[in-house]
């Protein structure tokens, strides 16, 4: 966490990138917001529909309690904007946009961990992890020896979402029926952002090694990417202004990413919790109440981003990979 006194503005790394059609002021905004510090908390969602129901994630508070009792549970998350929750309130750190509601915390709580540090943040990449990311220390120095149970989610920031997805907004302003942004990251024959997924692996690789050496007692959970796009490869261009065609191809770019996350959890002696199975239905072409991705920044979470009802069901998902 930043040293108190530090301005809450995003570093670089973090920053907000919207985008709209060039020289248009009528149409909505679109924010494409990969690694930002999130602004302050805006609204409670308790009394919101998504909340009205009772989550998975209380009913399975009595389960672990027995667990408990047999081993304390000392507790490390790690990752970027997908874990760290902008925008959701209630927002505790403003620089790595993270909420007291994200997935992480809301596990912490239901396990009834004896100690507890999220360290995720926004922006964060592979090299975040040994590395400072500005002023913020290496995620992996939160971890101890007595360390039980890490969530690691990472690996997007890695593959410059962001720039991924403002470029094909940019592009599909030119050409909305075509799939003019898979054009342009495969041109010659060469699948750009498959090679960067397949670059990011041997990082992902060393990071889940060096927590290892950290905390040879923790189990490792490694968290993939929910579904951001509808699974049937259907558009929204009224919500999100990407070209027809490319909807489905950001899709198998994202399923490639987690497959190899996946690849590496397994390779690795980690456990690859997946929670784009889960989403499916809940991405950001569906409507408020529905959705687990906002389109924009709204009063639910930062754009582009997952929602307290999408970390609610993120952490389902590690829950159930605990209870295996």
């Amino acid at each position: 966490m930043p040293p108190s006194g530090q301005s809450a503005t995003p570093p670089p790394g973090r920053r907000i990138l919207r985008t709209a059609p060039p020289g248009g002021t009528g149409a909505p905004r679109r924010a494409v917001r990969a690694g930002v510090a999130a602004a302050a908390a805006v609204a409670v969602l308790a009394g919101t529909a998504a909340g009205a129901a009772a989550s998975p994630v209380a009913e399975r508070s009595a389960g672990h309690a027995s667990a408990r009792a047999a081993e304390e549970v000392h507790y490390v998350a790690l990752g970027d904007s997908f874990s760290a929750g902008p925008g959701i309130p209630e927002q505790t750190d403003a620089v790595c946009g993270r909420s007291s509601n994200n997935y992480p915390a809301l596990v912490a709580r239901t396990v009834g961990a004896a100690s507890f540090t999220d360290v995720t943040c926004s922006g964060a990449a592979t090299s975040h992890m040994a590395n400072p990311q500005e002023s913020v220390p290496p995620q992996l120095d939160a971890l101890r020896p007595d360390t039980t149970l890490v969530t690691l989610g990472i690996g997007g920031n890695d593959l410059d979402l962001v720039g991924v997805i403002t470029r094909c907004v940019l592009l599909g302003y030119v050409a909305p029926y075509g799939s003019p942004c898979k054009q342009s990251y495969t041109l010659f024959g060469t699948d750009e952002i498959g090679s960067r997924v397949n670059a990011t692996a041997p990082k992902i690789e060393a990071v889940l090694k060096e927590i290892r050496v950290r905390s040879p007692k923790a189990k490792v959970l490694l968290v993939g990417y929910p579904a951001l796009f509808p699974d049937d490869g259907t558009a929204c261009r009224e919500t999100v202004a990407l070209a027809k065609g490319d909807f489905p191809w950001i899709r198998d770019k994202e399923k490639h990413l987690n497959a190899m996350l996946a690849q590496q959890a397994g390779l690795q002696g980690a456990t690859y919790v997946d929670t784009y199975g889960p989403s499916i239905g809940h991405d950001v072409c569906k409507p408020a109440g529905v959705r687990w991705i906002e389109p924009e920044d709204t009063a639910e979470a930062a754009g582009f981003h997952p929602n307290a009802a999408g970390h609610r069901s993120a952490a389902d998902a590690v829950l159930a990979s605990l209870s295996r």
